[in-house]
């Protein structure tokens, strides 16, 4: 391969990856939001995992990017008339990377 078909292959290839790492909706970004948008994921029933990249609080952490991580379903037990049963809860786990 030449350099440009290189250069091609590598430009497609990052536009790919950056597809597949699609962002939360609904949640605020920007500089001093980091805990309003948790707080906003976490009221959608999702499971957060923060990651820090700075020791600032998160009142005015910045966002530096929100993606979707797996979805992960656990049955629950509850007391019904009829007997024990249970039910399946599904949650979206979201990791937010914090400055």
């Amino acid at each position: 391969m030449n350099r440009p078909s290189l250069l091609a292959a590598g430009t497609v290839t990052v536009a790919a990856a950056l597809s597949l790492a699609a962002p939360a909706g609904a949640a605020p970004t920007g500089a001093g939001h980091a805990d309003t948008a948790i707080m906003a994921l976490e009221e959608q029933g999702n499971r957060v995992i923060v990651t820090r990249l700075s020791a600032a609080p998160l009142d005015e952490a910045s966002i530096v990017s929100i993606t979707h991580g797996p979805i992960v379903r656990q049955g629950v037990p509850f007391s019904t008339s009829q007997g024990d049963n249970f039910r399946s809860i599904a949650n979206q786990t979201v990791y937010v990377t914090v400055r």
